[in-house]
């Protein structure tokens, strides 16, 4: 009786495992209508490497599918999203943090790790249907005060840009950080952080 309860038990904790397993998914296999600039695929970044192998979108299945929705909202305003990054691996995070190990700026590594860490965090920024520039006050990861949502002192332009952009993504499911406008966390934050590599070889 108790070898077979121990069967039991282990099953069942197999099963769980496996149902709280989850699998990442790449953007461009899902929809088309996305701009992309992966800056850590290049070294036009804060820390001036190329961190990534190759320029990669992936994230977990609900997050991309609810960016997707997002994405169509902008479309019929005129707009669509543009990438600049998704899923990053823990061992980039920890090159990051070592070169500024400011959590302001920079999710600690060896804390919680950042939401990226776990397929569940975009970069974005808005262009238009063209793909022409929409301004957001600020660069991608410029670290200072102008890329602050909480800074009202930018033009009567960037702030409406910048509420379109929010707006948009927390009718999704997303939520903003205050220091960086073009973050953007899913609300849900029970996933696991991860250090898979990129499918830059897979054909």
């Amino acid at each position: 009786m108790r070898i077979f309860l121990a069967f039991i038990i282990i099953i069942t904790v197999s099963f769980t495992s496996q149902e709280q397993k989850t699998t990442l998914v790449n953007l461009k296999e899902l929809s088309s209508t996305f701009d992309y600039e992966i800056r850590y695929a290049t070294p036009n970044n804060f820390i001036g490497e190329t961190l990534y192998e190759c320029e990669a979108c992936l994230l977990q299945k609900e997050v991309a599918n609810a960016l997707i929705q997002a994405n169509e909202y902008f479309c019929e305003l005129g707009y669509k999203i543009k990438m600049y990054d998704c899923y990053r691996p823990l061992s980039v995070q920890k090159k990051m943090w070592a070169k500024v190990p400011r959590p302001t700026y920079v999710a600690n590594p060896y804390g919680k790790g950042s939401i990226h860490n776990r397929g569940a965090a975009v970069d974005i920024t808005l262009v238009t249907l063209d793909g022409c520039y929409v301004e957001m006050g600020s660069d991608y990861d410029f670290f200072g005060r102008a890329s602050h949502i909480d800074n009202y002192t930018l033009s009567e332009e960037i702030l409406y840009n910048r509420n379109i952009l929010q707006t948009g993504m927390k009718k999704f499911g997303f939520q903003t950080v205050r220091t960086e406008w073009w973050h953007f966390s899913y609300r849900k934050k029970s996933y696991t952080v991860l250090d898979e590599p990129l499918p830059c070889h897979k054909k």
